[in-house]
């Protein structure tokens, strides 16, 4: 294959000799992708960044996994592989860990979906990488400037694993001003894009993504199950998606038959782009919209007396970092108080959380809460987590968490 730019580095990436603290060493040892620098005990004085870390145990100076060391991050050395077994890091390599990948994926793309997460970072083995494919089109998200010494190796492997036809790299912002690499974000280094927003399938539903300039790597692949599941009980019914973003919830309803959706974002942009998305489909409903702050907005529509048959509040992650949870707490708890609200006799409240410092059972346990508290009698149907395609191999890898409240009257 014939890239478009050059993956040339300036120091050839040299192999370390890493020792850890007995903590560190363990999780290393239970395949913890993690290292952090205050865990090491002892490593070369020249270590660069995107060099190998070849991890030794204390005392028996036995291999116990390989990883990438990242000079720019308190996480130091983001581990490749468990010594299990022996490896060398080069194109084969890579290779191997991407059809691994791809054959966890191989069930999803028997269904009427040509949109997928390949890679999805440590949980497959690439921290700090992402890829996702939208039809011909393979997105590859960098968030560190470990890969850049194997970036080469990693894009023929998933060009050839994928059949992508086109080749978009995204940086991250940290990784924009970064001095060490030419590459600008949406740089098209495989293949050539006639437009920068791509068509593609998810379970029979027609959506579009910008893959250059939108967020991520242009959609969230991460609720299509959940998206499907919402379509298909929304069949006739009234649906209201909060934090719509680009009307993945509400385009499934509309395809699926609903009789009314309104799709709330703060973004007018993103609203654009859902209304795109609904056209892409044949649908006999209604679509509205209501562009504003999500919790004003319902405000709004509880004093207009409005409820809706469905209700889907998927936030954007409150908590990006520790100090964060309470608050994201707080506001989750609104969001659900809101939802309850605006659910009518017998309708479906769908609530999601995407903060992974957040977990599951707390983000439930609040849930079933505030909903014990509304004094409406309830079931809970449902708790989702990751589709197949974001797969966890980590406890931190783990963020997505979906709750599906039926109320009896």
């Amino acid at each position: 294959m014939t890239f478009n730019r050059s993956f040339s580095v300036q120091n050839k990436p040299k192999n370390l000799a890493v020792k850890l603290n007995a903590k560190a060493e363990q999780s290393v040892v239970k395949g913890h992708p993690w290292v952090f620098s205050n865990s090491i005990v002892k490593i070369n004085d020249d270590a660069n960044t995107g060099d190998l870390a070849i991890v030794f145990s204390k005392n028996k100076n036995k291999v116990i996994g390989i990883g990438l060391y990242d000079a720019n991050s308190p996480i130091r050395i983001k581990m490749i592989h468990n010594a299990q077994t022996k490896a060398v890091i080069n194109h084969e390599f890579f290779q191997q860990k991407i059809e691994v990948a791809y054959n966890k994926r191989e069930e999803l793309l028997k269904t009427q979906t040509n949109s997928y997460r390949l890679l999805f970072g440590e949980n497959d083995g690439f921290p700090g990488l992402i890829a996702d494919v939208y039809d011909t089109v393979l997105v590859v998200k960098l968030y560190s400037e470990i890969w850049l010494p194997y970036l080469q190796w990693i894009l023929e492997s998933l060009q050839s694993v994928s059949n992508s036809e086109t080749i978009v790299l995204r940086l991250s912002r940290q990784l924009e001003n970064s001095k060490h690499h030419h590459f600008s974000d949406g740089d098209i280094v495989f293949g050539s894009l006639e437009n920068e927003v791509v068509k593609f399938i998810e379970h029979g539903v027609h959506f579009s993504a910008n893959v250059l300039k939108g967020h991520k790597t242009g959609y969230f692949l991460d609720h299509r199950d959940n998206r499907r599941r919402v379509g298909e009980l929304s069949k006739g019914k009234t649906m209201l998606d909060v934090f719509s973003y680009a009307g993945g919830f509400s385009v499934h309803a509309l395809a699926n038959g609903a009789k009314e959706v309104t799709s709330l974002d703060i973004s007018k942009q993103a609203l654009d782009v859902a209304r795109e998305n609904g056209k892409l489909n044949d649908y006999s409903g209604v679509h509205k919209t209501i562009s504003g702050d999500a919790f004003v907005e319902m405000e709004n529509l509880i004093k207009q007396k409005k409820t809706f048959d469905v209700v889907v509040i998927d936030p954007p992650s409150f908590a990006k970092q520790q100090s964060e949870i309470e608050l994201a707490k707080k506001k989750y708890k609104q969001l659900a108080e809101l939802g309850v609200q605006l659910t009518s006799k017998k309708g479906l409240l769908v609530l999601a959380s995407c903060s992974s410092r957040v977990t599951a059972q707390s983000f439930f346990d609040l849930n079933q809460s505030v909903l014990n508290a509304q004094g409406r009698l309830y079931d809970t149907v449902l708790k989702t987590k990751h589709d197949v395609d974001h797969p966890v191999t980590f406890p931190e890898g783990a963020y997505l968490k979906c709750g599906y409240y039926r109320f009896l009257e």
